[in-house]
Parts: C-alpha cells; structure tokens; sequence
C-alpha cells in the first residue's frame, strides 16, 4: 500500500464501519455509528468520508442523489503501513523490536503459535549456510 496521511481515531471509526457494512452513504454510516453509541452529525460523517476520501482510503460513487462510500483498503492494509511506519518512526525502521513488543505478554491458542510458527518457517531461508 503507498504512503498516505494518518487516520484519526475518529477516522479509523468510520473506516471500520465501512469494513463491516460494506459500501454505504452518509447516513448508513452515521446510524451504524449510533447503534455504537457514538453520535455524530451528519455533516461531520461526511467531513470525515471526504477526508479519508481526499487521503485515499475512501472511494466515492454516485447512487442517485446520494454517494455510496466504499473503503478503497482493507484493515490489514492499513495496519501493515501503520505498522511500518511506526517502525520507521520508533525503531529506525527495524520491525523485530516492534514484533517482540507485540508478543510478549500475549497469550496464543496453540493453532495461533503453529501459525506463527510456519509463517517464521516460510521466511527462514533453507540454505543460511555462509
């Protein structure tokens, strides 16, 4: 995914309910957010889909009189450049500290760790002889 603007947590609550309805108008958007107890004016659901739609997360088509909103990138689009940039900006653009950080603490189901653990197999080159 190229580079684009942060999203605000305001934002990234519009996102998500894009994600989970699909495409929508102003109004979808806006009475998904209620049903999430956060009420925002209209006219601030559709300040927030032009911005997100100005930095390219957002895609606009005309049904009717009406725009149909649509995100343009996935969740795990934007949490692979969220996190890469955030190891640009804390870790000098290393991504172990920021995995480490990630999985200490945690606790896995087992299938969680054996998918882990292939993905780790896939990325090990077979021959690291030297």
């Amino acid at each position: 995914m190229a580079r684009r603007l942060p999203v605000s947590d305001t934002e990234l609550e519009v996102l998500k309910v894009l994600w989970a309805i699909g495409p929508a108008t102003v109004r979808d958007v806006a009475a998904a957010l209620r049903k999430q107890r956060r009420r925002l004016a209209y006219n601030t659901v559709l300040t927030l889909l032009s911005r997100l739609r100005d930095k390219g997360y957002v895609a606009a088509d005309r049904r009717d009189t009406a725009h149909l909103f649509r995100s343009v990138v996935t969740r795990d689009e934007l949490l692979g450049s969220s996190l890469a940039a955030l190891a640009d900006r804390v870790c000098d653009g290393t991504a172990s500290p920021l995995v480490l950080a990630l999985v200490r603490g945690q606790r896995f189901s087992a299938d969680e760790i054996a998918y882990f653990r292939k993905l780790l197999d896939d990325l090990t080159p077979e021959d690291s002889e030297d």
